[in-house]
């Protein structure tokens, strides 16, 4: 849409309204090919596999679970589409004009560190192919650098270069490299299942692995009920939803290039439901292959793809596997930042200052791996916000709004957003509440039961957007009221 004398301090070109609307169904399927398809992703959906222990289990808890994202990522994904605005835009709507400024931040800081852990993992998987060689191994032992081997530091700024590579033309390029890096996946993964399989000569769920072992490996996934039981079940439907909190946020910076609503929602079906279940069973299938090969857990692709003899399938597994980290971190980790630091200065930083702002300061913590000690818990504290900041999103979109939003609004300091001074007290009252559910009391050991961390998220959305729609209501009666009555 054309927008009418836009505020400087809210507008630049990045910002405003998509106008090329060109990413059809197959390129929103590959939005989800490289956001889930990553060595994390894989690891993930390989140790929810195994926890559910049979494949009716596995149906029924990554099923439901993968249904609930589709209908949540079109929710925030049809506001896109029918706005054009990116999500710090979108949350002016429900966060003030100015107040906007703290969701995107939020977005942006858990986006650093794990663009950081992203990036460090894709060169981790390269490291792990190196070393296959005398020489680089005695490299890899002997020479130090920035509290790293040398190897390591070499290869993640390799990798942390590529990526800058391939969003520096703009989102257009990051939409040929997903059309290209998510199908590539697919097949090493097929190839990676079959090798294993045929080696195996078995087909299983895990049920042969010890439940010691298997609770063990899968530890990470912080799921500790009995594998296969209605605890497990119900924590690995939430722990699956949970890991895509961050993109029910920003996936409007996507969608809003969608050519229309029925290309969005057929890239979501194949991508989400369809795309994850079948990833979830090649995941799941793959590990246990390799557990009859080798005799361990490996839940890890790279893991297994060292155990190769093959230095052809190795190599192909390692660079696969790197390409498909840095799908993730395109998505996830790196357009969003670009657009959050984006709206907070409009008039000095553009999309891609924003994008090398975010890079940069996943550069400057290498050397300390925050994402590998005790900051990461910081990260998952700040990240659990986000399900509070999507209740009240959404909430105001659908709830209070109806689905129906004045775009150009968004782009004015004195218009319908600014609410107080740019900032909307009622979203921040219940992003403070949301947050003492979802964030702070679940981390005080004693006060709620050892299961609510699993379900944070989403107490944090539903009691930070039935806070804000109390609160939202309540005002409008308070201003439909005449003159002198309280």
């Amino acid at each position: 849409m054309q927008l009418t004398n836009p505020s400087p301090s809210l507008h630049n070109e990045d910002l405003a309204p998509a106008t090329e609307r060109k990413w059809g169904a197959f390129s929103i399927f590959n939005v989800w090919t490289s956001d889930v398809h990553s060595l994390y992703g894989y690891f993930l959906a390989a140790s929810l596999f195994l926890l559910c222990g049979s494949f009716i289990n596995f149906v029924i808890a990554i099923g439901v679970g993968s249904m609930v994202i589709f209908f949540l990522m079109s929710l925030v994904g049809n506001a896109g589409v029918r706005t054009g605005v990116p999500y710090p835009v979108l949350a002016r709507a429900s966060f003030g004009t100015f107040g906007a400024n703290v969701p995107a931040l939020v977005r942006a800081i858990v986006a650093c560190f794990w663009y950081g852990a992203q990036t460090s993992a894709a060169s981790g998987a390269i490291v792990a192919l190196l070393i296959r060689s005398p020489d680089m191994l005695a490299f890899h032992q002997n020479s130090r650098m920035l509290g790293h081997s040398t190897l390591e530091v070499i290869c993640y700024v390799v990798i942390w270069a590529l990526q800058l590579l391939i969003i520096q033309r703009g989102m257009e390029t990051v939409r040929k490299f997903q059309d290209w890096a998510g199908p590539a996946v697919w097949v090493m993964m097929l190839l990676l299942a079959i090798t294993l399989l045929v080696k195996s000569g078995t087909f299983s769920f895990g049920s042969e692995i010890p439940q010691d072992v298997l609770l063990a490996a899968t530890a990470d996934a912080g799921i500790s009920a009995a594998p296969g039981s209605f605890a497990a079940l119900a924590a690995v439907a939430a722990t699956w939803i949970t890991y895509f909190a961050a993109l029910y946020l920003n996936f409007c910076d996507f969608s809003r290039y969608a050519v229309d609503e029925a290309a969005l929602r057929k890239g979501n079906l194949w991508g989400l439901p369809i795309n994850l279940l079948a990833f979830c069973l090649v995941a799941g299938i793959t590990t246990t292959a390799a557990y009859s090969v080798y005799g361990e857990v490996l839940v890890h692709p790279d893991a297994i793809s060292a155990k190769f003899d093959s230095w052809f399938l190795a190599a192909l597994a390692a660079l696969t596997f790197a390409v498909a980290t840095l799908g993730i971190n395109v998505v996830a980790n790196f357009v969003s930042p670009a657009f959050d630091f984006a709206n907070v200065f409009p008039r000095a930083i553009d999309f891609k200052k924003g994008g090398y702002i975010a890079a940069a300061i996943a550069l400057v913590l290498y050397p300390w791996a925050p994402w590998n000690g005790s900051a990461a818990h910081f990260v998952n504290f700040i990240g659990s916000t986000m399900g509070p900041i999507f209740g009240i999103m959404m909430v105001d979109y659908y709830l209070i709004r109806g689905g129906r939003l004045d775009v150009n609004g968004l782009y004015q300091e004195d218009g319908e957003f600014k609410f107080s001074g740019g900032f909307n007290p009622s979203a921040f009252i219940a992003l403070a509440v949301g947050m003492v559910f979802s964030s702070i009391l679940p981390t005080i050991g004693g006060i709620l039961p050892a299961w609510w961390g699993t379900y944070g998220w989403f107490f944090g959305v539903a009691i930070g957007g039935g806070v804000y729609f109390v609160l939202r209501m309540g005002a409008r009666t308070q201003d439909s009221r005449p003159a002198g009555l309280t």
